[in-house]
């Protein structure tokens, strides 16, 4: 597939920057390494970014304290939501956004103060990453990226955003190829897969309202039992027929269980309760780590995509907000993004996190390409073995085929009593 832009060499960045070192250091301009003052940023969000590794090096980068509050996704929406002041930066996904400015919990970003936007890649300032690429149904990030005079969230550029956007990318569902023949990416793989009777019993889904209704969803029409007229923003009669069909099937044994966070949604693989599972990659990393060869599928009905967003809280201010920029600054210069690329996610600006990463690392994570050589993952065990290939292919073909965002839907508050009936059930 043909890029829309191709990126620029190693030589050329490091000549650009003028060298590594010096380029990092003037693009994060540390002003607190010599303070005496002490600030403390707090950063409330989930396991999938909020990892010791990145906690400390980004401490030792910017010479201030930062705290790291992982949880599971519907907690910390919920306690940002409601409590703005227990935390600095609140780290999710854009499904969160909507939620979080309607409830007053979060702040404009001032774009003059993010030193690198303008190298911010076009996936979130316009959905594509290529002409040719799909958008996706529902709350594709640049619907509601820039803060309008109205204070309403829209398309159209303005001085300030409701989010940063950081890391991202598309999920799907892992399987286990020693209980379910492995498939072939983006023409046999199918989501319909997680409702097939062949896997009854072996069957594991997130615990998460606000997006996993939509792996269920993407389940359901692949399997031929019901048609949305928009995915995106499903109608309450689309719902309930949704959920009809799901606690059906809960109600005869189809599902194992449902999991809360990635090291749950490990076990239930590695313990062969599940065959099948709705997860996230770093998931499959570490499953491939204890040699389980599970495989995370490329759905011929497309992605369920999703983009990280770094919202600032409604109670930050003085030097701690200060401390806010300088750490979302940080995220975007080139160390973050090559460490998160080794659990599987892309970055906004991919060209800063290449000079991190080594041509094998660059050429498997972002091309899709075979790796030349086993390729460590974030905590510096082997993860790839030498001539594997993502499935999928490259970022660019991946991000082409997204069938819908995580989205906060007009339905959204009558499909929360459903889902936890369809737990219950």
């Amino acid at each position: 597939m043909k890029k829309q832009t191709e990126p620029i060499g190693r030589r050329r960045f490091l000549k650009k920057t003028g060298a590594l070192g010096l380029g990092t250091a003037a693009i994060l301009h540390a002003p607190y390494v010599h303070t005496k003052e002490k600030i403390t940023l707090r950063v409330l969000g989930t396991h999938v970014t909020l990892r010791e590794a990145i906690r400390k090096k980004a401490q030792e980068d910017l010479g201030f304290e930062i705290f790291f509050e992982p949880g599971g996704s519907a907690r910390v929406l919920q306690k940002a939501s409601t409590q703005p002041e227990s935390f600095d930066i609140y780290e999710q996904w854009s499904n969160s956004v909507n939620i979080l400015w309607r409830s007053k919990a979060t702040q404009p970003i001032d774009l003059k103060r993010i030193r690198l936007w303008d190298e911010v890649n076009s996936l979130t300032k316009t959905g594509r990453l290529s002409p040719e690429a799909k958008v996706g149904l529902g709350d594709a990030p640049y619907r509601l990226l820039y803060v309008q005079p109205d204070r309403s969230l829209g398309s159209r550029p303005s001085d300030g955003i409701s989010f940063l956007p950081y890391v991202h990318n598309v999920d799907s569902f892992g399987y286990n190829t020693r209980v379910i023949p492995r498939g072939r990416a983006y023409e046999t793989e199918s989501w319909g897969w997680l409702l097939d009777k062949r896997w009854h019993g072996k069957v594991a889904l997130l615990n998460d309202p606000t997006i996993a209704i939509f792996d269920a969803a993407l389940a359901v029409e692949a399997s031929g039992l019901m048609k949305f007229d928009n995915m995106g923003n499903m109608t309450e009669a689309e719902v309930d027929q949704l959920f009809d069909i799901l606690i059906e099937k809960k109600q005869k044994g189809h599902f194992i269980g449902f999991w809360n966070s990635v090291p749950e949604s490990v076990q239930f693989m590695a313990s062969g309760r599940a065959a099948i599972s709705s997860m996230f990659s770093p998931a499959i990393a570490d499953l491939n780590q204890q040699g389980i060869p599970a495989v995370y599928a490329a759905p011929k009905e497309g992605y369920r995509a999703w983009h990280g967003v770094m919202c600032l809280s409604a109670s930050t201010q003085g030097r701690t907000k200060d401390a806010a920029y300088e750490f979302m600054n940080w995220w975007l210069s080139g160390w973050a993004g090559a460490h998160v690329a080794r659990q599987g996610y892309y970055i906004s600006i991919p060209e800063r996190a290449r000079p991190f990463l080594s041509q094998a690392e660059w050429d498997y994570w972002y091309e899709g390409k075979p790796a030349s050589e086993d390729l460590l993952g974030p905590d510096g065990v082997k993860s790839i073995d030498k001539g594997a290939i993502r499935n999928g292919g490259s970022y660019w073909q991946r991000f082409s085929n997204v069938a819908v965002w995580n989205t906060v839907m007009d339905s959204y508050e009558y499909t929360l009593p459903r889902w936890y009936e369809f737990l219950l059930a």
